[in-house]
Formats: C-alpha cells, structure tokens, sequence
C-alpha cells in the first residue's frame, strides 16, 4: 500500500516537473506574441511616463535637501520654501504659458504657437471629453512629465543664488523660466524647432534642462554678488564656508540619483522597446558611478583627504553628464563621460571661485559645466546604430567622431550647446536686471549676516527656533524704500 502511493506521488511530481517545463518553453517560444493592441500599448506607456514623472517631481525634495545641507544654517529656511514653492510656480507658468511655447505649433522653429493653457488637450463639448495625444499617450500626462522637468531647471538656480535673493525676486524669476526661457530651448531641441531639425541630440537634457538651469543660475550669482561672509575683516575673498549639515546634503543626493531613474529613463515615453530602457538605466548608473569615483579619487590627490562633498557633486556631474547621450553611447562611453564630468566639477567649482562668483553648491559647476560636456561627448562617442540623422542626412556620418561617423554630429552638438548658453545668458541677465532695477534681486541690504539674517528678514524663522530663536527685525514702514544692495562684487 505504501509502494503504491509512494508511486502515485512520483507520478504526479513528474508531470508537475513535465508541466513547469512545458510553461517555461512556451513562455519562451511566445515571448515575442502578438502585437499588444493599441489600447493596451497606450495604457503600458501612460503607466511608465506618469510613474517616471513622479520620480522626477520627487527629485524637488532632494534638490531642497541638497542645497539646504551646503548652505548655513541661518538660511535653511530660506532654501527650503524657494525649493517648495518653486514646483508651485512653475506648475501655473507652465501649464498657462510654458506648455504651448515648448510643444505647440512650430513658428520658424524658434516657438510654439498654440496649446496655452492645454486648451487643446482636453475639450468639453456637448457632454463629452476628447483627450487628445502625444504619441501613445495622453497630452495631459505627457503635461505632467515635463512639468517636472520644467520644475528640476528653476530649481537648478536656487542653489547658486542661495542665502540672498528676495523672496519675491525669486518667485518672479521662477514663473519667467517656468514661462518663456526653459520653453523656447525646449521647443528648439524637443518641440520641433531648428534645433531638432538639425539633428541635435539631447536625450534627456543635458542642455535642455542643465545647461539652461546652470547659465541661469551663474548670471544670477554674479549678479547679485556675494553673500557678506565671503568678505573677511581685511575684505579679502574668503573661502566657501563649510556645509551646515552634510548627512542632509547626502540624503539629498542619493534621492537625486534615484529620481535620475525618472528623468533618463522616462524620456523613452514608453516601453515599446524594453532594450532601449535597460541600456538607458544602465548608462545612467555607470555615468553616476564615474563621476562618483573620479571626483573622490582626484580631490583626495589635491587634498589628502576624502572629500564626501566631492563626491556627492561628482555623482551629480556624472548624471547629468549622461543625461543627454544614456540612449546614444555604449556603456563603455557612459562610464567614460560620467569619469570625466567628476573631474570637470571640480575645475569648474575652482574657476568659479577665482573670478570670485559666489556659488554656494556649485550649480554651475555641477549642470553648466558637465551639461556641456555630456552633450558634446555625443559628438565623441555617439554609437553607430544608437544615433540618428535628420531627413537626407546619411546615418552612418552621425555616429561620433571617435567612432567613425565624422565630424558632423559634433558640430551640431557644438552649435546646439553655444546657441543655448548664449540665449540663456543673454535671457537671464536682462530677467535679472530687471529684477535689480525694481530692488527686487538681492535681499534688502538690513540683512548683514552677522544679527539679522535672511531667514529672520523674510520669513520670522529658523530651522531650528529650539536652538537659535529669530532676530527681531525692524518694522517694515523703518526699512520700506531702502534699496536693496550687495556688497562689491564682480557683478556690480
């Protein structure tokens, strides 16, 4: 009886085994099945671009956190609202204004022209809704994907104008980038503008994003000049002061590294190649990791030291570096230009310094330096087979030019960058000096950082009141109609 079942047993476990082996084989034989319908394709896209989106909106928090562990304590707060606020701000501009000048109707390839306030996206009439579409998926959720983009590069400009912008000032000049200036490069590179025409290749903004975040933000700084602790008693240029609280600026960069998995791979705007986005996932990690280890690496020959600011900036650079080529360049090329970028941080943060613009977290440094680095890196290494050609072009010359495919492709990539920082920089130093013109660019001149500071001025608070309660500042109707100053600078 024993032996009986014992045999029975047997059976039933070979022809479970039978049966897992079938399962596999057919899963393996069907694994390129039928076409998903359309309707499903769309609903698989939407799923990933809006899941993607709020990776990257999430990136805002390790912005906040980033920017206030690097800067004093005294001004936490001050970078903590702009930080908040600033998805806000950029939500209305971009939705009202911005939206349409980046994606609607092309005008000489320099703007869109149609589409203000998503009016042509969703429609109500006769009781009905019509959504209208962006490829695969829904014009609205493609909306909130770039919104978070548009969000990343006012944020970018915090950073460097940190501990000395009026609160206003900021405000302004966030729905003005939110509006019109990150628009129209969108527009050239991403809309269909002359940009795309001539076969620029930016994945995920490098340029787009970074390099307009990072030429805003240096014009910016220079502009407002520097912060009165750069300014020792002999009014000699003093070094940056030490971060209040590196464990949050750390935090803050690892939340940056993960949204990245939102901001690269979310750009495929689907998932219609899944190929596509592992390699995209797998650049990005390569570039962030040669940042990281180059950076640390190189300070630590200059310093003796292993600098863990260093490194959270070089992990930043490799990022962004990456950003416009993760779906363009081999793995080997990613780690390359990541590996690179982590040196050029930190070249860039010491120029900077030299002309004496005072950069608290080495915005420029971090998105406007390596951001043109990641995009002309194209140029070098761009893969034959990854990389693409506009109509008439013959691909094989628009591989990179280390790779065989010529110099055209740098030179587009040249053009696109020059042409970028340029409007940028001329855009932002008109933005802000009109902002300077009203007394609305540098925080009013009673904040002198050694009583009063501008978290006590503009908002009766500090990070920690427990420790260090808020200076009692002067009534408004003492200080109304002072004009607000810096001290002298390279920027005055």
């Amino acid at each position: 009886m024993i032996r009986k079942r014992n045999r029975i047993w047997r059976r039933l476990l070979a022809i479970g085994l039978a049966s897992l082996v079938l399962a596999a084989f057919g899963t393996t034989a069907h694994a390129q099945g039928p076409t998903p319908t359309p309707a499903t394709q769309a609903a698989v896209d939407t799923t990933w671009v809006l899941a993607t989106g709020f990776l990257v909106f999430f990136m805002q928090c390790g912005f906040a956190m980033l920017e206030t562990g690097l800067i004093r304590q005294t001004s936490a707060v001050n970078a903590l609202l702009e930080n908040f606020i600033d998805a806000g701000i950029t939500a209305v501009a971009f939705w009202a204004v911005g939206f349409g000048i980046a994606f609607g109707t092309d005008t000489a390839g320099l703007i869109g022209t149609s589409n203000f306030f998503l009016s042509d996206a969703v429609k109500f009439a006769g009781g009905a809704v019509q959504y209208s579409q962006t490829g695969t998926i829904d014009t609205v959720s493609f909306f909130f994907f770039q919104f978070a983009f548009a969000a990343t590069a006012s944020t970018i400009t915090t950073g460097a104008m940190a501990e000395r912008t009026d609160y206003i000032g900021d405000l302004i000049y966030s729905a003005i980038m939110g509006a019109i200036s990150y628009p129209i490069i969108v527009h050239w590179a991403w809309g269909g503008g002359w940009l795309a025409q001539q076969g620029f290749h930016d994945f995920a903004g490098s340029t787009v994003v970074h390099t307009v975040g990072g030429v805003t933000a240096i014009v910016g700084a220079y502009m407002l000049g520097p912060r009165p602790v750069r300014f020792g008693k002999d009014r000699k240029w003093q070094p940056l002061p030490p971060a209040h609280n590196l464990g949050l600026a750390t935090i803050g960069t690892m939340i940056l590294w993960f949204g990245w998995y939102g901001f690269n791979p979310g750009s495929t705007l689907g998932m219609g190649n899944t190929g596509l986005v592992g390699l995209v996932v797998l650049n990005t990690t390569l570039g962030a990791a040669g940042g990281t280890l180059s950076a640390q690496i190189f300070q630590y020959f200059r310093t003796r030291k292993w600098d863990l600011s260093a490194s959270l900036n070089g992990s930043l650079a490799g990022l962004v570096a990456i950003t416009a080529g993760c779906a363009f360049v081999a793995p080997w090329a990613a780690l390359l230009i990541g590996l690179v970028a982590g040196v050029i941080v930190l070249l860039a943060v010491d120029a900077v310094e030299r002309v004496r613009i005072d950069d608290p977290v080495g915005a420029f440094a971090v998105h406007g330096a390596c951001g043109i680095w990641g995009t002309l890196a194209i140029g070098l290494v761009g893969q034959p087979g990854l990389t693409w050609a506009p109509a008439g072009v013959d691909v094989a010359t628009r591989a990179g030019l280390l790779l065989g495919g010529g110099p055209g492709l740098l030179v587009v990539q040249f053009i696109g960058s020059l042409a970028t920082v340029v409007f940028t920089a001329v855009f932002a130093f008109v933005m802000f000096g009109a902002l300077k013109a009203v007394s609305r660019l540098h925080v009013n001149k009673i904040v002198d950082d050694v009583t009063i500071f501008i978290d006590d001025f503009e908002h009766g608070a500090t990070v920690m009141p427990d420790i260090r309660p808020p200076a009692v500042v002067p009534e408004p109707s003492v200080i109304r109609g002072q004009a607000s100053q810096a001290l002298p600078s390279s920027g005055d």
